[in-house]
């Protein structure tokens, strides 16, 4: 079976998706049968890769750069000439289905969180769905990353049909590292934010909390980058502590001396710091958007809050215990294993393929 997959800005969460994706695939059917596309600005190495096997195209996102996309990519699939070619994210998924749809391949949309469910004015989001819902038909099949996803798109009138859930999902092993410059007080309740500096993931209004917060008790550390435009400045109170870019290898020895996650996300299609801090046996206190109240389960896995109304957050805190939060990790953990690791969603997007060519 020889596979293309193709991005667009292929960094973060996709670039994990597809780095978890990528070596499994490689593993099961030989490295010179894997194949990726992706822009050559605002994207990961992907070293794990052999180089020849990487299709980087000019291209970074702009109206004119998007319509000039489908035929740089129509001369990659031709070169490549795959069985299945798996796209990722929004741009890459217009680009590629604006082709006329070719019998020679399978295509498989994975959107990685529908941009009709992000925050944004009503007209956009019904030009999105009417988008999605014209271009499904150039596609064999889609798969959402959660249910949260999958609904959303069912009520946008996406054809159900051409519709399957599987979780994102993430390895079960650990990541090593040492970092003896990260210590945190322990009689102290440690919190954690992993992402970008953007819009969506919140972080400004995570610092406009702490900074009206006023306690003693809790710490909140910052690790993260911005991934398009310049950083973004902010004023960090006495209880933030600001650590920036950490390499992805280091990311589990920080999660692990930690108490919890904070994830004050606007719009989330699924979440992958969530699963990573499950996978560390630690829960995560995250906003009532998207799919992770899906992943956290309100007081099961995970604390909830109303990210229109910050005094939920408030109660949250000022309730928090060590105890709590330990025992919550261990039952995250058993969760994670159960249905979050690489593995399964990995067997179930190749039983997937395989279903689709035997079409």
């Amino acid at each position: 079976m020889r596979i293309l997959h193709i991005g667009e800005y292929a960094k973060g969460g996709v670039a994990t998706y597809l780095e978890e994706v990528i070596n499994f695939q490689q593993d099961k059917f030989g490295k010179e049968n894997i194949y990726l596309a992706v822009s050559d600005y605002n994207s990961e190495p992907f070293s794990f890769m052999p180089n020849q096997n990487i299709k980087r195209y000019l291209y970074t996102r702009s109206l004119i750069n998007l319509l000039f996309l489908p035929k740089k990519l129509k001369i990659i699939v031709e070169s490549v000439n795959p069985d299945i070619v798996h796209l990722h994210s929004t741009f890459a998924g217009v680009a590629f289905r604006l082709l006329k749809k070719s019998k020679k391949w399978k295509v498989i949309y994975t959107p990685h969180g529908w941009a009709f469910n992000q925050e944004t004015s009503n007209w956009k989001k019904n030009i999105y769905a009417l988008a999605e819902k014209a271009l499904a038909i150039r596609t064999d099949m889609i798969t959402d990353i959660s249910k949260f996803e999958m609904l959303t798109a069912i009520e946008r009138k996406i054809d159900k049909n051409k519709i399957t859930l599987i979780y994102n999902g993430i390895s079960d092993k650990k990541k090593k590292g040492n970092n003896p410059n990260f210590i945190v007080n322990s009689q102290k309740i440690n919190l954690l934010f992993i992402g970008r500096f953007d819009k969506q993931k919140g972080l400004d209004i995570l610092i406009n909390f702490f900074s009206n917060y006023k306690t003693d008790q809790i710490d909140l550390y910052v690790i993260g980058e911005s991934v398009i435009s310049k950083e973004t400045e902010f004023l960090y109170p006495d209880n933030v502590y600001f650590i920036g870019k950490v390499d992805n290898s280091l990311i589990d020895e920080y999660i692990q001396k930690v108490d919890a996650l904070i994830i004050p996300s606007r719009w989330e299609g699924f979440g992958l710091v969530a699963i990573e801090a499950m996978r560390n046996k630690k829960p995560a206190i995250v906003s009532n958007r998207g799919a992770l109240p899906e992943i956290a389960l309100n007081n099961r896995y995970g604390y909830v809050f109303d990210l229109n109304d910050l005094k939920t957050l408030e109660n949250i805190l000022d309730n928090l215990s060590k105890e709590q939060l330990f025992d919550m990790g261990e039952k995250s953990y058993k969760r994670f294993l159960e249905l979050f690791t690489s593995k399964k969603m990995n067997e179930s997007i190749v039983e997937l393929y395989q279903k689709l060519l035997k079409r």
